[in-house]
């Protein structure tokens, strides 16, 4: 975890959501078939700022929204002394045949 420093103050960090989401749309332009989900858990944060900002850039666009755990598939997922607790998954929707954009943080 964190040692709870400040690496971006609030006027950069909107500037940095400003940005992802301007490159976004230079990628994904009208979103048709996208989805975006974060990462449990603190991807989901920057997922959720990330999904409104762009929902009022690009209002015609419906980019479905959803949750990933990934728990018991991390790199030190056995290295740890406390054993992890997971989240849960929310996908509401098929990512098949989708372009998933994927936030973590």
């Amino acid at each position: 975890m964190g040692d709870g420093r400040i690496i971006l103050n609030q006027a950069r960090f909107q500037l940095t959501i400003e940005r992802l989401c301007r490159q976004l749309i230079e990628v994904y332009d009208t979103f048709e078939n996208t989805c975006l989900i974060g990462i449990q858990t603190r991807g989901t944060f920057l997922a959720e700022r990330l999904h409104q900002r762009l929902g009022e850039m690009v209002p015609e666009a419906r980019i479905e929204f959803g949750k990933l755990d990934i728990t018991f598939y991390r790199d030190d997922f056995r290295t740890r002394e406390k054993p992890l607790k997971a989240s849960t998954t929310e996908l509401d929707f098929l990512v098949e045949a989708k372009n998933v954009i994927l936030v973590d943080d």
